[in-house]
Order: C-alpha cells, then structure tokens, then sequence
C-alpha cells in the first residue's frame, strides 16, 4: 500500500492545491501590505518569475506563443475591473461634477497617444502604424492595476478628487483608446492594400462603436436595476444579497454590444453607472461590488502570475537601450506632461493636479489592446519588439508606482484631513481583504 507514497502527485491535484494557496494569498496579501510600500501586483510577478525559473516545471506562458489567450483572459480581466470601478464611484455623472474625467479623457489621453506614436515613430524607428498602436497601448490608465490609486467600496467616502479621477479616467479610457487601436489596424492594412479607409474608420470604428457601445451599456444597466430593485417585492434580486448579479450584467453587457459590433469595454462601465444610478444608496450596491472585486484580484493575479513567467523566460530579451530609455520618458514625462496639460485651468492643488498626473499606471488594459492589435494586422515582424516595450513599461509601471502608492496617497489624505491609521479607517481601494467589517 505504501508504494503509492512514491508515485509523482496528480497534476489536477497539485493544480487544485496551487489554486488554494493562491486564492489564500489573494485574500491575506492585502491586508498584510496595507502599510507597506509594496502592491499586490509586485508579488504576483515575483511569484510567477519563481515559477518560471525551476527546472523542469517548464513554466512559460509566452503572449507571443499563446496570442488568443492572451487577449482573451486580459480581456475577462478588465471587463470585471470596469464593472467594479463604474459600481464604486458615488458621484452622479455630469458635465460639471465629471468635468476633470472628460479633461483626461479628451485632452490628455489623445495627446499621450500622439506623443507616444511621435516617439516610436521617431527614436524607435517604428512603422508609423505600429508607433500608433503602441501610443494607444500605453496612454490609457489601467483600471485593473490603478484599483490602489481608486475611490473606495460604494458608500463609504473614500472619493477625494485624486480618487475619482484616477478611478473614472481608468473607466472611460479603455473604450476611449479602442478607436486609435483601429486606426493603427486600419493604417496597417491601407499600406498593403492601399485602400481607402478615413470614412470607415470615422463612421464605424468612432462614430457607431462609441455611440451604440454608450447606448448600449446604459440600457442593460437600467434594466438590470429594474430587475434588481424594482420589479414586485417577492421576487427582488436585491433582497438575496447575492452579488452574483453584478456578473451577470457584465457579460451580458459587454456580450450584446460586441455582437453589434461596438465597444464593451465602454459598454461594461455604462453599465456599472447605470445600474448603481437605479438606486444609489441601496446596501445590495456593496454586496456587488464585493463579488467583483474578489474576482477582479483572483484573475489579476493569475495572469501577473503569468506576466512574471514570461518575463523570466526572456520576454524583455528583445529591448535596445533606446526602448528602454523610451519606457522611462513615457511613464516620467509623456504622461506627466499630458496629464497636467489637460487639467490647465482645473481648480485643484498642485498636490493633487502632480499625484492624478504621476498615477498613470499602465497594465493588464495595455495587454488586451497590444494582444488585439497584433492578432489583426498581417504584418507582425515587430511583434517580439513591441512585446517587450510594453512588457518593460508595465514593469517599470508596477514597480514605480506600487512603491510610492501607499506614501504618497497616506501623505494626501493627511492633506485632506483624514487619518489613514485611525482605527475606523477604510483601507484603501486595492488593499482591502474580505474581511473589512470585521476589523
């Protein structure tokens, strides 16, 4: 009988026990960090680099060598992380009370994207179609990586100006960026096949994408919060506490707008405002979020788990010095620069307006876009390249900001008034574990 001790371990079994230990990691890790100037992300990569380094494990999840699932998993990731962030924010949608985000959006992502192709184009060398998606790819703030830097769970006043910011440029530039994307893809095909494509590109990918993508989001969230919280009492989604509906609208959401040809990615934060807006002080708003949030960090950890084995089997093997030099001036002066440029004029601090301005993380979002792009262009000669500048700027990213995260936000709510380590102090967004009200 005790034969079988020397038998290897079933891989479903190991597999099964590596998922328990990270799902503990998930839940523990945060709370132990909260005072610590380390991110959750910073692990993960480390974790999976250690994986990627044992002999014999053969752990080597190359986005190159696995291209549709790198764009789908990143894809699952930031459509949950838009749901989470589009539930958390209190603040009404509007012109005015909105305005800093619409300044983020309209002015400062187009103009990081045009000094980004700029720079590839130039210094890097870069075809002109790739230089434009690489601008695409690395202007948006990530809303899965930006949650340390967001507004806290519905309710609870943790939305400072920084926060709100931070957290509804995140929402909105994912689907924002997605037209440049298809620019870049357009570009790239009109030098092939020398077809014209501005009106396409115009009346399909921004005028119907963004309309219907818009449109589209806000139906399913009204109607998910009719469901939820109107319909007759008996039957009431909101009365079971069971966050799972917030999933539901997710998918759905981002699931009818692609099958229309639009943008989920829009679509899914629509409707995240949308449903939270059918009844905004209701408790079920936090029962939702919760679910999502402990989904959003399981699978963000996973695929960093699967960034860090990347890059321990030579991802960033293909960089020259002017790449990496590139990397550093996108994230210390592209996106500064482009960032206080457009809040010219916004009645903020200069703490405030330098912090929204050096938050600019870059992520899991810029996977999906690169992952995307790459799958629809022919011509994928610089796709090792372009890879690696990326792969450097996330890490450069991760490791710059998730060290001054916990600093630099704990110096602006003293700025503002608040005790970070008072005992009813709400950790902040991204530190948070499933224990919060048993503190």
């Amino acid at each position: 009988m005790f034969e079988n001790l020397a038998e290897p371990p079933d891989p479903y079994i190991l597999l099964l026990m590596g998922l328990g230990l990270l799902i503990a990691l998930v839940a523990w890790l945060p709370l132990a960090l909260r005072r610590l100037p380390l991110s959750l992300p910073i692990i993960c990569i480390a974790l999976g680099m250690g994986l990627g380094v044992i002999p014999g494990l053969q752990f080597d999840p190359s986005p190159l060598e696995h291209p549709e699932i790198t764009e789908r998993f990143a894809e699952f990731v930031v459509i949950i992380a838009l749901m989470g962030a589009g539930l958390k924010i209190d603040r009404v949608l509007g012109l005015r009370s909105w305005r800093v985000t619409w300044r983020l959006i309209f002015l400062t992502l187009p103009l990081g994207i045009a000094l980004i192709a700029l720079l590839a184009g130039t210094w890097l060398a870069l075809p002109w179609a790739m230089a434009l998606l690489l601008g695409a790819v690395l202007a948006p703030t990530d809303p899965v990586l930006a949650s340390d830097v967001q507004v806290g769970p519905p309710k609870t006043g943790e939305e400072d100006e920084v926060r709100f910011a931070l957290t509804s440029e995140a929402g909105v530039n994912d689907g924002a960026a997605f037209p440049f994307v298809h620019l870049a893809i357009a570009l790239a095909a009109a030098s092939v096949k020398h077809e014209p494509w501005a009106l396409e590109w115009l009346t399909y990918n921004v005028a119907w994408e963004i309309v219907v993508g818009i449109l589209g989001g806000y139906l399913v969230g009204r109607l998910f919060g009719w469901i939820t919280f109107h319909i007759p009492a008996e039957s009431r989604l909101a009365k079971t506490g069971d966050g799972l509906i917030a999933l539901s609208a997710t998918f759905v959401s981002y699931g009818l707008t692609e099958v229309i040809h639009a943008y989920g990615f829009l679509s899914v934060f629509v409707t995240a405002l949308a449903f939270r807006q059918s009844h905004r002080d209701h408790d079920f708003h936090t029962s939702m979020h919760d679910l999502i949030e402990q989904i959003e960090r399981i699978s963000m950890m996973v695929l960093l788990l699967f960034f860090g084995g990347a890059l321990a089997n030579g991802l960033l093997s293909p960089l020259v010095p002017t790449d990496i030099a590139a990397a550093v001036v996108i994230l210390l002066v592209i996106r500064p620069i482009s960032a206080l440029v457009g809040m010219t004029g916004f009645k903020a601090s200069w703490h405030e307006r330098l912090t929204i301005a050096f938050f600019g993380i870059r992520g899991i979002g810029s996977f999906y876009y690169l992952a995307y792009g790459l799958n629809h262009i022919d011509d994928l000669q610089h796709a090792a390249r372009l890879w690696a500048i990326v792969g450097l700027v996330v890490v450069l990213s991760i490791i710059m900001h998730g060290l001054s995260v916990t600093p630099i936000m704990r110096t602006l709510d003293r700025a503002q008034g608040r005790d970070p380590d008072a005992d009813d102090a709400v950790p902040p967004p991204g530190f948070q574990g499933p224990g919060r009200d048993a503190r």
